[in-house]
């Protein structure tokens, strides 16, 4: 049995892009082991039938987190067996392109974003020459590459002249069970329930804008679920603005308690703005798993998001991502007509929108090292 590590900076408990994968793998006959790191708070991980391990480290975040995870997985790297290595996102890829370089182990790289397009790395001068630097350096020599979305398909064949296979993020076929109620979710049934869910609900993904919102939207409730470096300032916002019996917070969930809430909200949310490359380029987990729900949505004006939209009519696009636009684009899909259609254009679009389809693409992918 071959065996394959695939790698990964999360802490693995809700990445689900992960989990699939692994689980293609697993299907395929290869002896998988899936590594990341564990926070101090990261809750134990269920049994799964792939093995895991999480690499503790002293720090949490920063350069200095990146440059310690790096030297621990490239020495768990350098002494593990494996017939062939997965690097997911810049921030593995340099040991995982060392090490199948000092070992002749092949490498598949799987891009979950535009990483060098990312706010937080273009922000910071220093910053980008590090990860653009390791980029340009590693990119070029690579066989096989995984992408998200047409445009970071497009981005980096027009930078390097390698065309990625594009896998994106979608739900499995299969439906979870909702079990639970609006009431147990403490969501009002005189409102209309607003949701925002993700594990980066961090700058530049709207979530201000959205809090700002709604002040002009008061037969709207808020719901933010997931994790984010702006959770603060969004609880802070709530609080000055009085809107505290409007907004609930509530923390990361399993991928099976999140399905409780995108089911059973009113519409859900993907404002991301146009601050950044990544963003722009952006197509969120969130946008399949709210037509999964059968969730009709209000994404912002960006290229990818808004292709999905018009081309199965799952929702509205905001004109700009300002509290009064979205504010305007929620009133429009308040009608009760056009809701209910976008509900049952979410049901046609998610039986051809699953993750048994992108397999297809893996079959490809990964044909040269069964």
């Amino acid at each position: 049995m071959k065996r394959v590590i695939l790698s990964v900076t999360e802490d693995l408990y809700t990445d689900q892009r992960m989990d699939k994968m692994s689980l293609f793998l697993h299907k395929k006959g290869f002896d998988v082991t899936l590594v990341g790191r564990c926070y101090g708070d990261s809750p134990v991980l269920e049994k799964r039938p792939y093995k895991t391990k999480r690499l503790r480290l002293l720090f949490r975040k920063g350069s200095i987190f990146y440059a310690e995870y790096t030297v621990r997985l490239l020495f768990y790297l350098l002494f593990k067996k494996c017939d062939l290595l997965v690097a997911n996102d810049l921030d593995t890829l340099l040991p995982n392109y060392l090490v199948s370089k000092w070992r002749k182990k092949p490498l598949v790289y799987d891009s979950h974003e535009y990483f060098c397009g990312e706010l937080s790395v273009v922000s910071k001068p220093i910053s980008y020459k590090v990860w653009h630097g390791i980029e340009k350096f590693c990119f070029p020599k690579l066989k096989t590459v995984i992408t998200v979305s047409q445009s970071i398909v497009d981005q980096y064949e027009k930078e390097y002249g390698i065309r990625p296979y594009l896998v994106r993020n979608i739900p499995p076929a299969a439906t979870p069970l909702v079990t639970a109620t609006r009431q147990s979710l403490q969501m009002p049934d005189d409102k209309t329930v607003l949701l925002l869910q993700g594990s980066g609900i961090n700058e530049g993904r709207g979530g201000e804008e959205i809090v700002q919102a709604m002040q002009y939207l008061p037969d709207c409730h808020l719901f933010i679920v997931g994790n984010g470096t702006v959770l603060p300032q969004l609880k802070k916002m709530s609080a000055e603005m009085h809107l505290q019996d409007r907004i609930t917070f509530v923390p990361r969930q399993t991928p099976e308690n999140l399905f409780n809430y995108t089911s059973l909200a009113d519409m859900g949310m993907a404002i991301d703005t146009d601050q950044s490359a990544n963003l722009r380029f952006s197509l969120p987990n969130k946008i399949f798993d709210y037509i999964k729900a059968g969730l009709p949505m209000v994404v912002s004006n960006l290229v990818e998001r808004a292709r999905i939209v018009k081309q199965y009519k799952v929702g509205t696009i905001a004109e700009s991502v300002t509290p009064e636009a979205l504010a305007a684009a929620v009133k429009e899909l308040s009608d009760p007509e056009l809701l209910a259609q976008c509900r049952e254009n979410c049901k046609t679009a998610a039986r051809e929108l699953t993750w048994e389809n992108e397999e297809k693409v893996l079959e490809q992918v990964y044909a040269p090292y069964l």
